[in-house]
């Protein structure tokens, strides 16, 4: 990952560290968003597919490709907040140089563009529990350097925000946590049930309200086993409140597939683990 930057939430002001994910081009060379933070981040209240790319350009062979938005989660309020990059700059296609990504398959002739999402994303997406190309460590503290670095799954459908879900509640040690099969995921939250962890994963674009927490609250207790929450578009102030009262993990996951941590109880999972 890039060195973190602060960045200031758009509705509490607070400052949270961001640390930009590092994607590969097609000519090998490390790719990074080119964060504009003299713009001020803007509060993401409703996710769609065309507002969740930016375009990126390559700084070694010149190629622009669209890549995940960059987002944080605020660690006091639970607001998902977009950030700013700087756009591409132009480029004369007879500048763009022929790497390897330009031939075969996956080549963009004549300065065409590389793709995070793959060719034809939106007819045909890869796999989602294929992996991503660059593993991102889901944590920094020292308690959690033991574990291998996590792998996220770039998240692009409702399945693929379960599949992440999954796979981060593995990477904390709860065991035989299952993936989702092939059917297709609804549009409410899912749960994901395993010995000793209740976690329901919310892939909507709407921030998870109180009653949510409450309801995944109760489900561990019946269970007698450790409650966790992961949401794609953040949550509410009463929803964060009332999580940080029962002791509940909540998790924002960004596009990349990092679920990031935005309450003390979750800062406290990924130092202990399961």
């Amino acid at each position: 990952m890039a060195e973190a930057v602060p960045v200031r939430c758009p509705t509490c002001r607070r400052e949270n560290a961001y640390s930009a994910p590092v994607f590969p081009c097609a000519c090998g060379s490390p790719v990074v968003p080119p964060l504009n933070l003299a713009a001020p981040a803007v509060p993401l209240t409703r996710r769609t597919w065309s507002d969740s790319w930016v375009a990126v350009r390559c700084d070694a062979c010149g190629r622009e490709g669209e890549w995940p938005r960059p987002e944080v989660g605020c660690g006091s309020c639970g607001t998902v907040a977009l950030i700013p990059v700087h756009p591409p700059e132009s480029v004369a296609p007879d500048a763009l140089d022929p790497g390897p990504g330009e031939r075969g398959e996956s080549g963009a002739r004549d300065g065409g563009r590389t793709d995070a999402r793959g060719p034809a994303a939106a007819k045909h997406p890869p796999a989602a529990d294929s992996p991503t190309p660059a593993d991102h460590p889901a944590a920094t503290d020292s308690a959690a350097a033991d574990r291998a670095p996590f792998r996220p799954v770039t998240i692009r459908t409702g399945r693929d925000a379960v599949v992440t879900a999954a796979l981060y509640l593995r990477w904390l040690g709860f065991r035989d946590v299952p993936r989702p099969d092939g059917s297709a995921i609804p549009s409410a939250a899912v749960d994901l049930r395993a010995p000793g962890v209740i976690a329901q994963v919310d892939p909507t674009t709407v921030p998870a309200g109180l009653r949510a927490v409450e309801c995944v609250w109760l489900n561990g207790l019946t269970a007698s086993a450790a409650s966790v929450y992961f949401s794609l578009a953040g949550y509410t102030t009463q929803a964060r409140e009332r999580a940080d009262h029962l002791g509940i993990p909540l998790f924002v996951m960004d596009l990349t597939g990092t679920p990031q941590p935005v309450n003390d109880p979750a800062d406290r999972l990924i130092t202990s683990g399961a």
